[in-house]
């Protein structure tokens, strides 16, 4: 005679195993998509600084103690004063999202060619708001007031040398996310100014890439 009573169990046990099948493979397949939609939110929204084009528009740009220079497309400017040395550069966005600008650093032009992340430390931070919109072009400025700052120096020696000036620059996106670091060289041009080239870019909130 049949055991019902095990026969149910049976049944019962084996239903929750299916629906628990079910639910972690329903669950898993959620977690899947909910990566892929974030995926492709942050894709919609991940910013990318390069050097303007030649042909881009002159920009104006103004400092906090009045003192104001143009930017060509694709160059920079640096101006040294006694109260100061002024840098520039005129940048494009070729991302999809809003380059929210952080930070700066100038490196040695003897660590040009490091592949390591630049520190987070010792960034000059922006006394300024700069957003560059996806697609347009903006600028990016810099100022070093101390008469003792290592930077000036650095700045000092490149003029004097002909050398080009290497700035790194931090930025991310309007949610203050996907961080990066691109490297810039400022090159002096025979004809004046610097044309500004691209080195690379590091991710700090995410792998790279390569």
């Amino acid at each position: 005679m049949a055991d019902w009573a095990t026969i149910s169990s049976l049944a019962t046990a084996g239903g929750t195993l299916v629906l628990a099948v079910a639910t972690f493979a329903s669950v898993r397949s959620g977690n899947r998509s909910a990566r892929i939609a974030e995926k492709s939110l942050l894709l919609s929204v991940r910013p990318i600084l390069m050097p303007s084009r030649l042909e881009d528009p002159q920009l104006k740009v103004g400092f906090a103690d009045n003192h104001w220079v143009r930017v060509d497309g694709g160059r920079g400017t640096v101006e040294v004063t006694d109260d100061a040395v002024y840098l520039t550069m005129s940048l494009r966005n070729a991302g999809t999202g809003v380059a929210v600008l952080h930070g700066w650093r100038l490196e040695a032009l003897e660590n040009f060619f490091r592949t390591d992340r630049p520190s987070l430390d010792n960034l000059h931070r922006l006394t300024r708001d700069i957003f560059i919109p996806a697609g347009d072009v903006y600028f990016w400025q810099g100022a070093i007031r101390e008469s003792d700052d290592p930077d000036r120096q650095l700045v000092e020696k490149a003029i004097a040398g002909g050398d080009r000036i290497v700035v790194d620059v931090l930025y991310g996106d309007q949610e203050g996310g996907q961080r990066v670091i691109s490297r810039f060289s400022m090159v002096p041009n025979q004809s004046g100014g610097y044309l500004i080239n691209i080195a690379r870019h590091w991710n700090v909130d995410r792998p790279d890439p390569r």
